[in-house]
């Protein structure tokens, strides 16, 4: 039987343009939750494999996963208990594992209404503060000196 439980274990994966445009986007549910691509892994899925999959899934952006970039960092923080019951009763924590995606211009984003209401190409600065998560907000800021 399949575990009913979500894996503590997550993809942030930050798009910026060459032009320093950072791509976000707002959950529908909470509203004025926003973010970057971000989503579990599925059992058997390494970090850059997730990425790939979230990429396609919330944006419609297919790109080979070898071209996701590798931050190589790792955030662990609590999961807030809105979305507690979504884990095992004992998890209390999620492992994050950063990438990003550098396009040489925006693009057009095909979301899933079901979970996402719209996205902007806000500049790194005002990307941060839209960023509802801490570690979105460290992930932009890490992206953004990199690309500068």
């Amino acid at each position: 039987m399949p575990n009913p439980y979500k894996r503590p274990e997550s993809v942030l994966l930050v798009i910026a343009t060459l032009g320093g445009e950072f791509l976000m986007l707002e959950r529908a549910q909470p509203a004025g939750f926003w973010q970057s691509v971000t989503g579990s892994l599925e059992p058997g899925e390494s970090p850059r494999q997730a990425a790939g999959r979230e990429l396609r899934e919330e944006t419609g952006i297919k790109v080979p996963d070898a071209t996701l970039i590798d931050l190589r960092h790792r955030e662990r923080f609590p999961i807030v208990p809105a979305w507690r019951a979504r884990y095992a009763p004992e998890v209390r924590e999620n492992l994050e594992h950063w990438f990003a995606l550098v396009l040489p211009f925006r693009r057009l984003i095909n979301l899933d209404a079901q979970e996402h209401r719209q996205y902007d190409w806000p500049r790194a600065r005002a990307a941060t503060f839209l960023a509802s998560s801490w570690t979105n907000r460290q992930a932009i800021r890490l992206l953004d000196s990199r690309l500068s």
